[in-house]
């Protein structure tokens, strides 16, 4: 199948998921709040919506993608919520035929590409591979946010596996947004995957060490759980340091989650996928 066919496979797998879960929903629940602040299930599926149709394209028509990119990360953070808002007046029909007919446009896009194509996004130009690796884990993490607020519990699949890729090889960015050095040590991340298999990264030998599911590591690294609501085990200062600014998204510092038994109001960060090569 090669790498770029497996993506797109377990990317086409998560988008059926999700449109699983909002398949025949009742229009009430299309308003139904998330855990991200100000943002209903509506919301989350135009913003995959929007950035699919961008993610086209880039793919597509690169130069005029990049004539409009830097109006849009000049309007700052805000501009995400601005485009949520822009869509609210769209029927759930119409917002749905939007989110499979912008998927499906993209997956086309994509299928002709090699692993190595270089794309433009919001930020630096990246490889195929890893822009089709971030819509999936996009798609993921606002899948989690839209399970959330109806009380749908997903099982976790394989798929998580591209997920924990990005969250690792975002460490350093996770650092770097807020201004901080990443730091030099690195990090073994020792992961179960939902089939019992192990997945591992980083040095054997190496001093820091995040040990858990993937389930857990996945939604810490996409700031979907704080990291005390998972049963991740964390040791040395630089993972630590790592578990509380990590970030498999671009854009700016997430606001991540409090804990679920603080009683504050949960944030989340929206964006448009971690920009990597």
């Amino acid at each position: 199948m090669g790498l770029m066919g497996e993506l797109l496979a377990d990317l086409r797998a998560e988008t059926e998921e999700l449109d699983g879960v909002i398949r025949g929903l009742a229009s009430a629940d299309w308003e139904l709040p998330t855990p991200a602040e100000g943002w209903a299930v509506r919301d989350q599926i135009s913003h995959l919506a929007w950035f699919d149709d961008a993610a086209t394209a880039a793919v597509t028509d690169p130069d005029a993608f990049r004539a409009t990119r830097s109006e849009f990360l000049g309007r700052g953070e805000s501009a995400v919520d601005e485009l949520a808002a822009a869509s609210r007046g769209l029927s759930p029909r119409l917002l749905h035929d939007w989110f499979r007919t912008a998927r499906a446009r993209s997956l086309e896009a994509f299928a002709g590409l090699g692993p190595s194509a270089r794309l433009p996004w919001y930020g630096p130009d990246m490889s195929a591979a890893s822009f089709v690796t971030a819509r999936l884990m996009e798609t993921w993490a606002h899948g989690q946010d839209v399970a959330d607020a109806l009380g749908v519990v997903r099982i976790p699949t394989a798929r998580l596996r591209h997920v924990a890729t990005l969250g690792v090889r975002a460490m350093p960015y996770g650092f770097a947004i807020r201004g901080m050095e990443p730091p030099a040590d690195p990090v073994r991340v020792e992961l179960t995957l939902p089939d019992g298999s192990p997945w591992t990264a980083g040095p054997v030998d190496a001093a820091n060490l995040v040990r858990g599911t993937a389930l857990d590591f996945c939604l810490l690294v996409v700031q979907r759980r704080h990291l005390d609501d998972t049963f991740l085990e964390v040791r040395g200062e630089v993972a630590r340091a790592w578990a509380g600014v990590a970030q498999a998204f671009a854009g700016p510092p997430g606001r991540g989650r409090k804990p679920l038994g603080s009683g504050v109001s949960q944030g989340s960060t929206r964006w448009s996928g971690f920009r990597t090569s």
